[in-house]
Formats: structure tokens, sequence, C-alpha cells
């Protein structure tokens, strides 16, 4: 979709309608499974060889609605919808960051976020130096050569 109206794209990115019932509402689908047509097309998809839904954590087609949705309103090629911040966080740093890499955070954290960002990136080779954003500003002035970010709640 071309618009750059974000109503239109709202409204009329991603899939236009149900081929089974000519539906223009998105359906939400309750489903935690699908059916494969054949153990070849169950292989095919697991490795990635043919698009489909396999099981509705890892795609469903009511998030694909949404994600092409939010691809198209913010320009891009794609989007990833999750479930919380948290795991919007997690999957960014884990996309950005390899082993060795540092990463600036502000202090100003939920509970959980600060759990992942002290102890699990810190099993996985990346450090997360905490930093209080209003002492630090602007922006934390400690970026260190390997800092692949930083993540901030700057008021």
């Amino acid at each position: 979709m071309t618009s750059r109206n974000p109503e239109t794209l709202v409204l009329h990115a991603g899939p236009r309608n149900d081929d089974g019932t000519g539906a223009v509402a998105v359906p939400i689908f309750q489903t935690t499974s699908y059916q494969f047509r054949s153990t070849e097309h169950a292989a095919n998809l697991f490795a990635l060889k043919d698009f489909g839904n396999i099981y509705s954590r890892i795609m469903n087609p009511t998030c694909d609605a949404l994600e092409q949705k939010m691809a198209a309103l913010e320009g891009g090629v794609a989007a990833l919808a999750v479930s919380s911040g948290q795991a919007a966080s997690a999957m960014a740093l884990q996309n950005l960051c390899r082993p060795g890499d540092n990463v600036v955070s502000s202090t100003d954290l939920y509970g959980g976020t600060w759990n992942l960002f002290a102890n699990t990136l810190s099993s996985m080779g990346i450090t997360v130096r905490f930093r209080c954003p209003i002492q630090s500003s602007p922006c934390f002035r400690s970026p260190r050569w390997r800092t692949s970010g930083a993540r901030s709640a700057c008021r």
C-alpha cells in the first residue's frame, strides 16, 4: 500500500478480505495448531522452505495482519508483534548485540527489565551499564567502543 495517510493504512494495509467468507474485518483465529497437508508440507514449513502457519506462538493470521499494518504505517518491509515490552527489549537487543558488546541503560526501569538487562543479557556476554539519566545527560556520556545501543526513559 502506497498511501501516506495513516487512517488509510490502518484500514487497508495488510490482508484485504477473508477468501472463505468475503469478510473485510480481520478475524481472530483462536487456535494453537494448524493442519499440515502432508509430512512433506510440515517438513518444508519447519525448514522455512515454505511460508505458513506452524504454531500460533510462532505466527498466526491475526498477528500477521497486525504486523502488516504496522509495517505499512512505519514504512517498513516487515514488523514483529510481541506480547510485552520486555520481550520487545530482549528481541531488539539480542538482534543488535553480540557477545562482547555493551549497552548503556537508564536506571529508570521496570524490575523485570532490570533483571533481563543485569542477569539474562550478561549470561549471553552482553554487558549493560546502568546510568542515572538525570545525572548523566546528555545521553549517558559513557559510550565505549562496542556500545550497541542505549535504552533510556529520559524525562
